[in-house]
């Protein structure tokens, strides 16, 4: 990289340690998005848009998702900072646009880990029920907080075995499925009905609702998807991002092939989607989950019990990401005079404390639960942080496509990109007008039916309402403008150690 330090003084400042080897990448790329979106919500999306609407609707934003990790394999492998799209943004969109995905980003993960401690308390009142939920909630954070704490490397290592929990569950879950659809394990008469493609063929399916509900569920199953995004915030602490960047996102399309397409599929053929059961996402139900109901058809009675210790597993790992994603994010933007300077402090091990500790006391909203009930509060922050997840994805494309133009409009080369998206300009595009078809069309089927409560309508919205807001603030207040192509800078590459 250019602007490296030459004083004494400059080179004893401590900066984020390359820690995070190509294992710890490969897992949090898809660990961090196996979570409580597959592993409850998944069912509720099959009742609500059928078997086919269900698996389209995972086929198409896993596609999207695909397109939108080549695009930051790019960004990543060329310029591994932390602060990723948000300085992407700034650099290549505009500075404001940028300013504005950084706090966006922050809020998104930090109201993310207190939706996580709460969720993990509607898991452990499965096992203790008598036990004040706010306890659980306060031991989880220390964990967590502790986790980041330390240093990176034990982040990676924590995040590598958490994902590595979940990726076994979805592998046997699969394997166990494909059995029980041959009629190689016995799953009791209910399901030697349904064997096939019957399912698919009930009722009102395969597709459920129509466009409208393909549309409903799309948000769930992006939530489902979100976290990938986070080998962006890794890179500027990868070991060899030229390197393990590339190597991660190649990987990811076939880990969405087999994680969430066959899983949704599996889940299809044997469970109908008029099944009562599956009608419900609520976390704090464990038995609604189709992964328990899959494998109590196998005849394991210690289903309900295994996925919950599963998904307690899944939400501790979304918490410990969130909290590793919000903590570098506050950071980078202190770095570039975004945050206020105490926030780019850097502990002797590399870790920007003071930033973990903001990001802690935003994530310790989870004790609003002892006030007004574990439900309420789950509910309240989930809706907070809404449509941010997508407002970032949305900022990976635009942040792509300007870059890759104003890369070949200055007449640089190409070849000397440490990875090259092969989609380009297509990939961009379609990740963003799928994305925003999404986010605006969450509300499409009250528009259609003349259902409208305007209170509904801004709870929906009002991630993107803020995000407009930060973004006209600062480019009112800054009097910023659009980076031109020719006005861009580019750093040289980062090239691998190993070539």
């Amino acid at each position: 990289m250019s602007n490296t330090h030459t004083s004494s003084t400059a080179a004893k400042q401590p900066e984020l340690r390359r820690d995070l080897k190509s294992r710890h990448l490969a897992m949090i790329a898809i660990g961090g998005s196996i979570g409580t979106g597959l592993f409850v919500a998944s069912g509720a999306t099959i009742a609500e848009a059928g078997p086919g609407g269900a698996l389209l609707s995972y086929a198409l934003i896993g596609l999207m998702v695909y397109f939108l990790m080549t695009s930051l394999g790019e960004l990543a492998a060329y310029m591994p900072v932390s602060g990723s799209f948000a300085t992407y943004g700034a650099r290549y969109v505009e500075p404001g646009f940028g300013f504005a995905l950084g706090w966006n980003y922050w809020y998104n993960w930090a109201v993310t880990v207190a939706v996580d401690l709460v969720a993990a308390q509607l898991v452990m009142s499965y096992w203790f029920p008598d036990v004040s939920g706010w306890i659980w909630s306060a031991i989880f954070l220390s964990i967590i907080f502790l986790l980041n704490y330390v240093s990176v490397k034990g982040f990676g290592e924590a995040e590598y075995w958490f994902s590595l929990i979940k990726v076994a569950t979805v592998i046997i879950f699969i394997i166990t499925g494909t059995l029980m659809i041959f009629g190689i394990l016995n799953g009791g008469e209910a399901l030697a009905q349904s064997k096939g493609w019957g399912n698919w063929f009930i009722g009102d399916a395969p597709f459920v609702g129509g466009l409208p509900a393909m549309i409903g569920v799309a948000m769930y199953v992006g939530f489902s998807f979100q976290g990938t995004e986070l080998i962006g915030i890794a890179a500027g602490e990868s070991a060899d991002p030229a390197k393990n960047i590339p190597s991660a996102v190649r990987k990811v399309f076939w880990r969405i092939l087999l994680f969430y397409i066959f899983a949704i599929l599996v889940i299809s053929l044997i469970i109908p989607y008029n099944s009562p059961r599956l009608l419900s996402n609520e976390i704090s139900d464990i038995s609604v989950s189709p992964f328990t109901l899959v494998f109590e058809n196998a005849g394991l009675a210690f289903a309900a019990a295994l996925m919950n210790a599963v998904i307690l597993t899944a939400v501790l790992s979304a918490g410990s990401s969130g909290m590793y994603a919000s903590t570098r994010m506050l950071f980078a933007l202190a770095k570039e005079g975004k945050a206020p300077k105490m926030f780019a402090k850097l502990s002797s091990s590399g870790v920007p404390r003071n930033a973990l500790y903001a990001t802690t006391l935003i994530a310790a909203l989870c004790f609003l639960s002892y006030i007004y009930g574990e439900n309420t509060v789950y509910l309240w922050l989930l809706n907070a942080s809404g449509m941010t997840g997508f407002i970032a994805w949305l900022g990976i494309a635009v942040s792509h496509y300007r870059f890759r133009k104003g890369y070949v409009a200055q007449g640089r080369n190409l070849n000397d990109l440490p990875y090259q998206s092969s989609f380009f300009p297509y990939g961009p595009i379609f990740a963003f007008g799928l994305c925003l078809i999404i986010t605006l069309g969450q509300y499409y089927d009250n528009f259609r039916q003349g259902n409208i409560v305007w209170g509904e309508f801004i709870a929906t919205y009002i991630g993107i309402i803020i995000f407009l807001v930060i973004w006209a603030g600062y480019k009112l207040s800054k009097k910023t403008r659009f980076v031109a192509y020719q006005e861009m800078q580019f750093p040289d590459a980062v090239k691998s150690p190993r070539t």
